[in-house]
């Protein structure tokens, strides 16, 4: 089987690459990645050790995955993946990238008659939406209560019943967008594709920063004493995300290449589930715990452009339906980073320091 990951050469990306590549050798994998996210180029050493083709290429450009040649699945993990993207600036960029960019390897998938794994986002759903959800104020951590007036949210978190009416961030667009043309070359030209709606992604190989990598970001500041903040919400560092180990993610995407006709015309919210959330007050006490360093963190009290106070996975559909859930807790996710971070220090001082 020839498996192309777009983005190969991302957080994501690299991870599935090298997972996918150990655990079937006779695979060809083809990471594909136009480099621009920095510290990426840090993966290349690692194709090469473990017979990774790559490919530097850009999504926005037919010529460049023409050059892949044929190939059996496309893994579309190349996503401009700030929230923030093009809220303050034009959004050509992430308009260009996350829906043109898609538009094209759906159409090379159709050319090669191969199957798609779609990574989607929990940000396609309405921010408005989520932020008028009840909630209740604990000593560290916001929570959603059950008592809704929206259908699609509860306790567990939000399920793939809540409306898309709303707006959502040009970057949740895009990648709703994607999913619905996703539906047309399913109907139309027989593409089977699997669409997943991924939460917060978090494990070793993250380059991470403050918009993407927060859990990432948060580590390295613990490890090499630096001060960070708690923005918004009143500066306490309340607000909630649940955390998926790029592990586990791998392990899903794994069973959707070998059993897509399970995901054909479905779509699932995927993401570490109330179990494995935390506040970033929450983060904070494990990053103490881990590193034994206790860093200066600054209030801001004014809270960012489509932020949200809580966003919880409820997984529910996905666990009754296929049987997956994650494996890896919270604590799990940071002591790997850290662990990650101690074995590349000099690498990786430059761009996470």
């Amino acid at each position: 089987m020839k498996i192309v990951v777009t983005g190969g050469a991302g957080f994501v990306g690299s991870t599935l690459c090298l997972q996918l590549k150990a655990k079937y050798p006779n695979y060809q994998i083809v990471a594909f990645d136009n480099l621009k996210r920095r510290g990426s180029e840090l993966n290349l050493i690692d194709f090469q050790k473990n017979s990774i083709d790559f490919i530097h290429g850009d999504i926005r450009n037919n010529e460049d995955l023409q050059s892949l040649g044929g190939f059996d699945v496309l893994i579309e993990a190349s996503a401009e993946p700030s929230v923030t993207a093009g809220l303050d600036s034009d959004p050509t960029y992430v308009i260009n990238n996350n829906l043109y960019g898609s538009i094209n390897c759906f159409n090379a998938c159709v050319k090669n008659k191969a199957k798609l794994i779609f990574l989607s986002t929990s940000r396609v759903y309405p921010i408005e939406t989520i932020e008028n959800a009840l909630y209740t104020e604990e000593q560290t951590k916001f929570l959603f209560t059950d008592n809704q007036n929206i259908t699609g949210i509860s306790s567990k978190g939000i399920s793939e019943e809540l409306s898309l009416e709303g707006a959502r961030s040009f970057y949740g667009t895009t990648k709703l967008s994607s999913e619905l043309f996703i539906h047309e070359y399913a109907a139309f030209y027989d593409l089977k594709a699997a669409v997943t709606r991924f939460g917060v992604i978090a494990g070793p190989r993250q380059m991470g920063k403050t918009d993407q990598g927060v859990v990432t970001l948060w580590m390295a500041k613990h490890y090499w004493n630096q001060s960070l903040k708690y923005i918004g919400y009143g500066g306490k560092g309340k607000q909630v995300r649940d955390l998926l180990h790029v592990d586990d993610l791998v392990e899903l995407i794994d069973y959707q290449i070998h059993n897509i006709e399970k995901f054909i015309g479905k779509v699932y919210n995927v993401g570490g589930g109330l179990k494995n959330s935390a506040s970033l007050q929450e983060m904070t006490a494990i990053c103490e715990k881990i590193s034994g360093n206790k860093i200066q963190i600054d209030e801001v009290a004014e809270t960012r452009t489509a932020d949200l106070r809580i966003y919880i996975t409820d997984n529910s559909k996905i666990e009754n339906e296929i049987g997956w859930k994650p494996k890896k807790s919270v604590e799990d996710i940071f002591r790997d980073i850290y662990l990650w971070i101690k074995e590349n220090e000099k690498q990786l001082e430059s761009i996470l320091k």
